[in-house]
């Protein structure tokens, strides 16, 4: 098993080139043949209507846990289909073993619509710090790499968050209000005043891909599901972003944040944000 972080610093040395294409080759070979193809029985409900799950999300992650620990010996997979089907499973972010954290398909919803704002989201993490991650929408073919320390790539191309232009609306992508408890229905609504322009959110890799691009300033989301997140914050952290929970500190995918929490193109915007959800909570 790998022991130290020196030794997976030489692994994203070397071999980042093999994790992007074993998601390349996911997206290949188990969610693109399904796109606007999906039959009735390859699409089921969890926990409701609004929480879909299709056979391209089952297949993806069974192929990238089996590719991902292959690259990386001692290593386990954190993926939201297998934690929705054994919940213990979860606590491996917490553990000592390097951890992938799979989201094959964000944006289900958008899958199973037919809709391209989709992407399947990897993260490494170890000992609750993010290491990597790949952020690929394959019907747009873009990926979105980011290493910590290394800065963050869209297609080869260095990604820069910026700032939002003074005087301009603050575009913020939210929680849908069926995702939130009453508490955080009511820190959201800080967001509806003067100078901020709120809408509901999207794939949420995708959103964080839009802070890192400087083409969204900011988000208020309400849950700490790692899968959705891990990727997309270390993206924006390397795009020159910034992240803060309602207790005002960084999220950790360990757990444990105070809700709502935002994410943002920079970290004045990032507390401005903040302080409008704490005014309304």
């Amino acid at each position: 098993m790998i022991q130290d972080i020196e030794t997976i610093d030489e692994f994203l040395a070397h071999r980042t080139d093999d994790v992007e294409e074993a998601v390349r080759t996911a997206a290949a070979t188990e969610i693109m043949p399904r796109f606007r193809q999906l039959a009735a029985h390859e699409i089921d409900e969890k926990s409701g209507p609004h929480d879909l799950v299709t056979a391209a999300d089952r297949k993806a992650e069974e192929f990238l846990t089996e590719a991902l620990v292959k690259l990386l010996p001692g290593s386990v997979v954190v993926g939201e289909e297998a934690v929705h089907a054994n919940p213990a499973t979860y606590e491996a972010i917490k553990g000592e073993a390097p951890v992938w954290i799979v989201d094959p398909v964000d944006g289900t919803r958008q899958f199973v619509h037919g809709d391209p704002g989709f992407c399947t989201l990897v993260a490494l993490a170890h000992r609750g710090v993010l290491l990597a991650s790949w952020t690929y929408a394959p019907a747009r073919d873009q990926l979105a790499v980011a290493v910590r320390g290394r800065g963050a790539l869209l297609d080869g191309e260095p990604l820069r968050a910026g700032s939002p232009a003074p005087g301009r609306d603050l575009e913020v992508a939210t929680s849908h209000p069926d995702y939130t408890t009453d508490d955080q229905k009511r820190a959201l609504l800080g967001l509806w005043t003067d100078g901020v322009s709120p809408r509901a959110c999207g794939s949420a890799g995708l959103e964080y891909l839009a802070i890192a691009r400087g083409e969204l300033d900011a988000t208020a989301f309400s849950w700490e599901a790692a899968w959705d997140h891990a990727a997309g914050l270390l993206l924006v952290e390397e795009a020159g972003g910034a992240h803060l929970t309602l207790a005002g500190e960084p999220f950790r995918i360990t757990g444990g944040n105070a809700l709502p929490f935002t994410a943002a193109r920079d970290a004045a915007t990032a507390r401005r944000v903040l302080g409008l959800l704490s005014g309304g909570a």
